[in-house]
């Protein structure tokens, strides 16, 4: 036996292979745990939102990995963006990643936030256009949209279909009233090459024109068929369309008059006065919705002639003007009833001040 292993001392060689091995030994543990922590960080609940429920990140078109990973990591939605960079290129979605404007709840995991833009879950917006519109109102509901971008001059009235359109942050107007034009001529189109055979519409922009009228004069869905039959039947007879909406238009270019109409401007000439004027006015006075496309085009049978109000907001048509003129009166007695209550309304009001 040697005078060192006599001492119980190690030799230079085992020592150094005990060394190393508990070197490595602390940097598989290392290695270990830092796998758990990436998993963990991966897989786990992720940052709480600043502020809110959720955070929203805009990833700029055209950025990389590195970029979109440093954006999500400033936007405190990810712990890392050096493990998000490297699960994107382990799994494959760094070439798929999609720009655009998302909206990752509070504690999202990487894993569901590497998803979302890999599959482009980006955040849509919508705006709506109610039927009856008029495009210069189109125009100003989109100016006041600021997810969106640039100028969009107001179209012809009536080439905008009432919808709901969705859109994206960033996009511009044009693009999205583009849209609400395109639709229109693509429903007008299906609608005029199955339109009923003989009516008095020579070309869709005539059915366009009658649409919106049909849409201004009554706001009860199951009644724009009726209306419609009513102006085809005095289109047909060489009557006057006779419709207050039209006139107003031709005053206002579409705003609410804020007023019943007068006398004089039921006699005064004007473009849009279908008091005055035979057959349609010269272009639409709103934009009209599918309802009232289809039923200009495909009117139900009908022999009436006239409608008035009939007090609950929808109308009691007639085949014959005496007929009308009763349903005219009964309607001017119901609106001498109500003015009557409102003066007592207002009497009332005065004697409790």
């Amino acid at each position: 036996m040697s005078p060192r292993a006599r001492r119980g001392g190690l030799s230079p060689a085992r020592r150094l292979i005990i060394i190393l091995a508990s070197a490595a030994a602390t940097l598989a543990a290392a290695v270990v745990l830092f796998l758990v922590w990436a998993v963990w960080s991966y897989q786990g609940p992720g940052p709480a939102a600043k502020s809110g429920d959720v955070t929203v990140v805009m990833l700029r078109k055209g950025a990389g990995v590195s970029e979109i990973a440093s954006t999500l990591e400033r936007a405190g939605v990810v712990r890392s963006d050096a493990i998000f960079a490297a699960a994107a290129q382990i799994t494959g979605a760094a070439r798929t990643l999609k720009a655009g404007e998302y909206e990752f709840k509070s504690r999202a995991s990487m894993a569901s936030i590497l998803d979302d833009i890999r599959d482009g879950r980006i955040v849509v917006h919508q705006i709506t256009v109610p039927e009856g519109m008029t495009s210069e109102a189109v125009v100003e509901a989109l100016a006041a949209k600021s997810e969106l971008t640039g100028d969009a001059p107001a179209p012809p009235e009536g080439s905008i279909l009432p919808e709901t359109y969705q859109f994206e942050r960033g996009e511009d107007r044009a693009a999205v009233l583009k849209r609400m034009m395109d639709a229109r001529e693509e429903l007008l189109g299906l609608l005029w090459s199955k339109r009923q055979p003989g009516l008095p519409i020579a070309t869709p922009d005539e059915a366009v024109t009658l649409a919106s009228i049909v849409e201004k004069e009554t706001g009860v869905a199951s009644e724009r068929p009726r209306v419609a039959a009513v102006f085809v039947n005095r289109l047909r007879a060489g009557m006057r369309l006779e419709s207050d909406p039209t006139i107003i238009y031709g005053l206002t270019g579409g705003k609410p008059l804020g007023r019943g109409l007068r006398a004089s401007e039921l006699a005064a000439p004007n473009p849009y006065n279908t008091y005055q004027i035979d057959g349609l006015p010269p272009t639409p006075i709103a934009n009209p919705g599918r309802a009232a496309l289809a039923a200009v085009l495909d009117p139900p049978g009908s022999d009436a002639l006239f409608f008035v109000a009939d007090g609950t907001g929808g109308h009691v048509f007639a085949a014959t003007y005496e007929e009308h003129l009763k349903n005219v009166e009964r309607w001017r007695a119901i609106e001498r009833k109500r003015e009557v209550e409102v003066l007592k309304d207002r009497a009332k009001a005065l004697k409790e001040r």
